[in-house]
């Protein structure tokens, strides 16, 4: 029996929780939903944020390297959990909303190819020519050979990075975000003491320094890879794993959604790289070490916007595949309201107590000085990256990308462009700065106006 004739002979009987995705209040279920998942991904921020304390002992040129590396590290990240990974909670959501239990189990196999074929393709790119495009990123000396050496340990193992990713993205499809979130709040505890173990050393364990950072991530991630696919193995998951042939209509389902989300996770990641290299060419080694650690705030954002959307995912996907259009806007529009609210919140905190972040991670007072402008000219509008986000998943949720895609390409001509001709006509930083916060603005709003604008 062919993968065709399987799917088309599925049951439409539904599973008892895609079944509660459809019929419970929406604000308990997305808060419900969102709790673990914000835990989830709040947990799997701080994994960097602990390296970064850590490895700001080693001195200002490891954590510059670090603040070269970090945006790549976060495109990986973004692409293969938000991205790619929205394209298989998408494709997964969709067919246990339609009742196609076969074809969800066949996702699963699908999701696993796709991230490894893609965790192989940047490990290769990155370990041939990292040291080329930190380079042009600003890096050079001795900031630059720390980047170089992370990013080399990391992206040896990028594919653990890529597959743990994706399976839990097949498990947050099904509408389980707890046994994502129980790992990554294990494996939080576990980096604890084992990053500190790595980069400094002791008894016979050697000192690896910024390279200890890398490798003790890399064992986080191959241990989350174990813990989830033992997980969905072992068939307690909605979606199970199947062996079979590959289907190219199920690879073009999640690939749809996953290659145009990348082009805004790219888009967001450019907008970081090229104005760090802004700020390199005005403050040098210094204010890039204090932007960057700025701007790690602003990726803590993503993350945590993620554990909101997520669930926009799974939700609107389901409710879409069910024929409840009505009550998939309502989700969208209830979730983009929850983000904005959390994001603001950091936001203006940030914005007038920018020191109680930045010196967590420096005392040097052109670093911290660097921080401080952007975090008070930048923060203030923090709210506007939650609300487009969250929109952002739930058009992964509806299979239509153009709206974000349009709106990240104004943000980043905003952005860059502006900020470029700030700095050149000013000299002073903080133009760049204010023209991030209008990118922001400009992509917030527009995904805003797109929904509301825009018919489902």
């Amino acid at each position: 029996m062919t993968a065709t004739a399987r799917f088309t002979a599925a049951s439409p009987v539904r599973d008892p929780r895609t079944q509660r995705l459809l019929d419970a209040p929406i604000l308990p279920l997305l808060i419900r939903l969102a709790l673990p998942n914000v835990l989830i991904m709040f947990a799997q921020a701080s994994t960097g944020l602990i390296e970064t304390w850590w490895v700001s002992k080693l001195g200002t040129d490891a954590l510059a390297g670090m603040a070269l590396v970090f945006p790549v590290v976060m495109l990986m990240t973004m692409i293969s959990a938000g991205a790619v990974g929205g394209g298989i909670s998408a494709a997964v959501a969709r067919a246990l909303g339609a009742g196609k239990r076969a074809e969800a189990d066949a996702l699963v196999l699908h999701a696993v190819a796709i991230n490894l074929c893609l965790g192989l393709i940047f490990s290769a790119i990155f370990l041939l020519w990292g040291r080329e495009i930190y380079g042009a990123l600003g890096g050079t000396g001795g900031e630059l050979d720390a980047a170089v050496a992370y990013s080399n340990i990391v992206f040896a193992g990028n594919i653990f990075v890529w597959l743990m990713n994706g399976l839990a993205s097949v498990i947050r499809g099904t509408g389980n975000m707890i046994v994502p979130a129980l790992f990554t709040c294990i494996g939080v505890v576990f980096l604890i003491p084992i990053s500190p173990l790595l980069i400094f050393g002791y008894g016979p364990i050697p000192a690896l320094g910024i390279v200890g950072g890398g490798l003790a991530l890399l064992l986080y991630y191959a241990a989350g890879t174990l813990f989830l696919g033992g997980y969905i193995l072992s068939g307690r998951a909605a979606a199970r794993f199947r062996a079979g042939r590959l289907s190219g209509r199920l690879m073009g389902d999640i690939l749809h959604v996953g290659a145009l989300s990348s082009v805004q996770s790219v888009l967001t990641n450019v907008i970081i790289a090229g104005a760090t290299a802004l700020v390199a060419v005005r403050l040098g080694v210094e204010g890039v070490a204090g932007f960057g650690t700025g701007i790690r705030l602003e990726y803590l954002l993503i993350p945590l916007v993620f554990g909101i959307g997520a669930p926009l995912v799974a939700l609107v996907g389901t409710n879409l595949a069910a024929g409840q259009t009505l009550r998939a806007r309502r989700i969208a529009l209830t979730g983009a309201a929850l983000a904005f609210g959390v994001t603001e919140l950091i936001g203006l905190s940030a914005a007038l107590f920018p020191e109680a972040w930045l010196r967590l991670f420096s005392e040097e007072s052109g670093a911290v000085e660097a921080g401080v402008a952007y975090l008070r000219i930048v923060g203030p509008f923090y709210g506007f990256i939650g609300l487009g986000l969250a929109l952002y998943f739930a058009a992964q949720g509806r299979r239509q990308m153009a709206l974000p895609i349009s709106c990240a390409v104004v943000r980043l001509v905003v952005a860059l462009g502006g900020g470029w001709l700030g700095l050149a006509l000013t000299g002073r930083v903080e133009a760049v700065y204010v023209a991030l916060a209008l990118g922001i603005v400009l992509y917030g709003s527009g995904m805003l106006a797109g929904v509301l604008r825009k018919a489902w």
